[in-house]
């Protein structure tokens, strides 16, 4: 199988083409995970390092378990353990990792435009796992994965994005490929929480009242508060917050009988979902969106890394 790209750095590369071959791919490894020997040979001697310069659980798990399951060999590195905190520059230590031959640099770090530098500086295929408030392609393709296996589609799905949009890397990759794959897109948010310019984003709609807005939705893709981003105070309080754009079992009325929950984690419950809806056995895609990421990995270190169709099914 020929794909088309080296690198997953901005979705807004990628065709409506290119994302419904990483899902059909990711569909085949879901066989593979459901089995009880969950590893294919598919990318044995390829290596691949993990350069998580943030803080990540969901993100960096599924990578590892990605390329553990495509036999890939690993090498994680990031964080106080680098020569960086020694001053060492960025081009400097990855020119360092590919002395090594390796085949891959995952990559997260606080700073927007980072993955797009190393994939210069490197000449090795790069997949950014989050920048800064920039982008995260891998979280969208996962929800986009998770959206089209439960409704069969993602054409002219009406999907709400709510909370904290200017702050939010996933917007920056999801709304994009949302808008490739022919949904249609509104944001949901207080002012004080939307970026100066929101319609860069691409966005059908931007409203900032949820209750009007929820009939309408076939998903409900909740944000957390980045409170870690976060300069001087946007909201009154977080009671204030939830009273507003909290997902409560008491808007649940307001809702579709169809309509899904997804939010990419970390939940602050009490916040912008409480238990009842990020626990709902028919709305809540939650724990879906996890394992998707697994998947969704999987498929693009497999497309990138360039390998063959006869590997999956070993």
């Amino acid at each position: 199988m020929a794909f088309q790209h080296k690198h997953l750095i901005d979705i807004r590369e990628y065709s409506s083409e290119d994302i419904q071959t990483i899902l059909h791919t990711a569909d085949k490894f879901r066989a593979v995970n459901e089995r009880r020997i969950k590893k294919v040979p598919a990318l044995r001697g390829f290596t691949v390092v993990n350069m998580f310069n943030e803080p990540s659980t969901r993100t960096r798990s599924s990578f590892e378990l990605a390329e553990k399951r495509l036999s890939c060999d690993s090498l994680n590195f990031g964080g106080s353990s680098t020569s960086t905190v020694k001053g060492e520059s960025l081009e400097d230590t990855v020119k360092t990792l590919c002395a090594y031959k390796i085949d891959m640099i995952i990559v997260r770090d606080k700073r927007a435009g980072v993955p797009r530098k190393i994939a210069d500086i490197s000449g090795v295929s790069v997949i950014d796992a989050g920048d800064g408030k920039h982008q995260h392609p891998t979280q969208a393709l996962l929800d986009l994965y998770s959206i089209w296996r439960h409704f069969g589609t993602l054409s002219h799905l009406k999907v709400g994005i709510v909370g904290d949009v200017g702050h939010s890397r996933v917007c920056g990759s999801l709304v994009p490929a949302l808008k490739i794959m022919g949904a249609h897109v509104t944001l949901i948010a207080p002012k004080t929480l939307l970026p100066a310019y929101p319609e860069a984003l691409g966005a059908d709609e931007v409203t900032s009242s949820l209750d009007d807005a929820l009939g309408d939705l076939d998903v409900v893709y909740m944000l957390r508060i980045q409170r870690e981003r976060l300069e001087g105070a946007p909201y009154p309080s977080l009671r204030e917050y939830n009273l507003l754009y909290g997902l409560t079992r008491e808007r649940e009325h307001f809702m579709k009988d169809t309509a899904v929950i997804c939010h990419p984690g970390p939940i602050n419950r009490g916040v912008e979902l409480d238990d009842y809806m990020a626990d709902h056995p028919q709305r809540s895609l939650i724990l879906d969106q996890v394992y998707s990421g697994v998947l969704v990995r999987m498929a693009m270190l497999y497309l990138l890394l360039g390998g063959n169709d006869e590997s999956i099914s070993h």
